[in-house]
C-alpha cells in the first residue's frame, strides 16, 4: 500500500468518528440557539471561551509530546505514558485547588451584562470539574491514537457527545413538556426546574465528562507511579513551546469573544457576542476536515519521520489537503444560504458577513498545521511559540484598537490575518530551518482562486445559491482535471 494512500486511509477512520460526533453534536448549535437569544447564549460561549483556554494550559502540550517521545525512546514506552500523565496530573491538581475556592472572586472579574455573580460563580464550580475529567482523559486518549485504535477512541467521543446531547435535549425541552403537559411528577420537577437556566448545558457536559473518564478506566489502569526524571526533563524542555503555541492558538479562536464581551457598550456586548458565536459555529463544516487530518496527520508525520523520502510524502499530502480544504471552502460559502439554517434563529443572521473570512482563516490554520511538522520532527519547538505568539499579539491588539468600532467583523477579519500570518511565517522559517519540497506556486494557485471564487459569490452575487454553485462546479472540474490522473494512480498502488 503507498504511504500516501495509508494515511488517506488513517485519515478517513478519524474523519469518520469526529464526522459521526460532530454530526450528533451538531444538534446542539441549532438547539441552543433556539432554546437561548443571543444575550443568553454569549454566556455559554463565554465560559467554554475560558474552559478552551484553560484546557491548553492544562494539557502542557503533552499530547505532541508523548507522540514525539514514542518515537524517540522506543525503549522507554512505557515511562514516556507514564511521564506524560502525572504531567498533566499534577498541573490539573494544581488548578483544581488554587480554581474551586476562589470562584466567587473569579466570578466577579468575569461577569459581564445583567447576569448575577452568584450565576457565574456556579458556573465556574462545574467547569472546574469538567476541565479536571477531561484533562484526566488527554493521554489516554492519545494512546489510543498511538496504538492504533481509531475505532476505540471514536466510540468513546461518539459516546460522550451522544450523552451530552440527550441530557440536553431531556433538560431543555423533555422537562418543560413534562411540566406544562402536568405529566406523573410534574410538581417535584416544578419545583427544582428553572426555565431558560443556561446552567443546564454545564451540567451536560459533567455528566458527560464522567462517561468519558470511565470509558477510559482501561487506558487510566496503565499508569504507572514511577517515571524517568531524564526523559521527564526532556519532555518537558521539549513541551512548553508546544504550550505555548497551542495556548496561542487557544487566544486566537477564543479570545475574540472574550473582549467583545468588555470592550463593547453593556447595552449591546451580550447580543454580539451571541450572534458572532452562533455564525462562527456554520465554520463548523470546515473545522472538522481541519480536526481529522490533525488527528491522522500528528501521529503519522511522526511515525514515517525517518524514512528516506518523508518530505516528498509530507509535501505530496500538503497538495492533497489543500486542494480538499478549497473545494469545502468555496462549497460552504456557495450554500451559505442553505446552511445559514443550520443556526435558525432569524436573530443570529445578521452576522452572516463573518462566515467568509473565518472559514479562510481556518484554510490558513489548516495549511499552518501542515507545515508545522517541521518544527515538531527537528525538535525546533521553540519556533511554535514564535508563530503562535506572534499571531496571539495580532488578535489581542488589533481586536482591541478595531471592536469598539467595528464590532465582531472587526474579530473575524483579525482572526483570518493571524492564522494567515502564522501560516506564512511558519513557511518562511521551516523552508530555512528545516526544508520540504513543497509545490509552492501550486498551492497558491488554488487558494488564491478559491478566495475570488468566495469573493464572486458572496459578495458579488449576493449570495445567489446559482451562481455560487456554478462556481464550485468550475472549481471541481478544474481540479480534477488537473489531479485525477494522479489521484486514480496513487490510490491504485498496492
Amino acid at each position: 500500500m503507498s504511504t500516501a494512500k495509508k494515511f488517506a486511509g488513517q485519515t478517513a477512520i478519524y474523519g469518520l468518528s469526529t464526522i459521526i460526533q460532530r454530526l450528533i453534536g451538531s444538534v446542539l448549535t441549532p438547539l441552543y440557539t433556539t432554546a437561548y437569544n443571543p444575550g443568553i447564549y454569549s454566556i455559554f460561549t463565554t465560559m467554554f471561551s475560558y474552559a478552551s483556554i484553560l484546557n491548553a494550559i492544562l494539557a502542557f502540550g503533552m499530547e505532541t509530546t508523548f507522540f514525539r517521545y514514542l518515537n524517540k525512546v522506543q525503549e522507554n514506552k512505557r515511562q514516556v505514558y507514564n511521564n506524560s500523565f502525572w504531567a498533566v496530573a499534577g498541573l490539573t491538581a494544581v488548578f483544581f485547588l488554587c480554581v474551586y475556592p476562589f470562584a466567587h472572586q473569579i466570578a466577579g472579574f468575569i461577569k459581564f451584562g445583567d447576569t448575577p455573580q452568584s450565576e457565574f460563580e456556579r458556573y465556574i464550580r462545574y467547569f472546574v470539574w469538567v476541565l479536571v475529567l477531561d484533562n484526566l482523559c488527554v493521554l489516554p486518549f492519545a494512546k489510543l491514537r498511538a496504538d492504533g485504535r481509531p475505532m476505540k477512541y471514536g466510540l468513546v467521543k461518539v459516546v460522550n457527545i451522544a450523552v451530552m446531547l440527550s441530557l440536553n435535549l431531556i433538560l431543555i425541552f423533555g422537562v418543560p413538556f413534562w411540566i406544562n403537559h402536568n405529566l406523573t411528577g410534574a410538581d417535584w420537577m416544578a419545583g427544582w426546574y428553572h426555565p431558560g437556566w443556561i446552567g443546564y448545558v454545564f451540567i451536560s457536559n459533567i455528566a458527560a465528562s464522567l462517561v468519558t473518564f470511565l470509558m477510559l478506566l482501561p487506558q487510566l489502569m496503565m499508569v504507572q507511579f514511577n517515571f524517568n526524571r531524564v526523559i521527564f526533563g526532556d519532555m518537558l524542555g521539549y513541551s512548553w513551546p508546544v504550550l505555548i503555541a497551542n495556548l496561542s492558538f487557544i487566544i486566537n479562536e477564543n479570545l475574540d469573544k472574550l473582549l467583545l464581551g468588555k470592550l463593547l457598550r453593556d447595552n449591546i456586548a451580550k447580543h454580539d457576542v451571541g450572534v458572532y458565536s452562533g455564525c462562527a459555529k456554520l465554520s463548523i463544516f470546515l473545522s472538522i476536515f481541519v480536526q481529522a487530518f490533525r488527528l491522522g496527520a500528528e501521529p503519522f508525520f511522526f511515525n514515517h519521520a525517518k524514512n528516506k523520502n518523508s518530505g516528498q510524502t509530507y509535501a505530496r499530502i500538503m497538495d492533497y489537503f489543500v486542494i480538499a480544504i478549497c473545494l469545502m471552502f468555496v462549497g460552504i460559502v456557495a450554500n451559505i444560504q442553505i446552511l445559514k439554517y443550520y443556526v435558525p434563529n432569524h436573530n443570529y443572521w445578521e452576522g452572516l458577513g463573518v462566515v467568509p473570512p473565518l472559514l479562510f482563516g481556518y484554510v490558513s490554520l489548516g495549511v499552518y498545521m501542515n507545515l508545522s511538522v517541521w518544527y515538531k520532527l527537528s525538535d525546533q519547538t521553540k519556533y511554535g511559540l514564535y508563530i503562535s505568539g506572534i499571531g496571539a499579539i495580532i488578535t489581542i491588539i488589533f481586536n482591541v484598537l478595531f471592536i469598539p468600532k467595528y464590532s465582531y467583523m472587526a474579530s473575524a477579519w483579525v482572526s483570518f490575518a493571524a492564522y494567515t500570518a502564522m501560516m506564512i511565517m511558519s513557511y518562511i522559517w521551516g523552508q530555512k530551518n528545516y526544508p520540504i519540497p513543497y509545490n509552492l506556486k501550486k498551492n497558491l494557485a488554488y487558494i488564491i482562486i478559491s478566495v475570488v471564487f468566495v469573493y464572486l459569490s458572496f459578495y458579488v452575487f449576493k449570495r445567489n445559491i446559482f451562481a455560487g454553485n456554478l462556481l464550485f462546479i468550475l472549481f471541481i472540474a478544474g481540479a480534477y482535471l488537473k489531479e485525477g490522473k494522479e489521484l486514480k494512480a496513487i490510490f491504485n498502488r498496492r
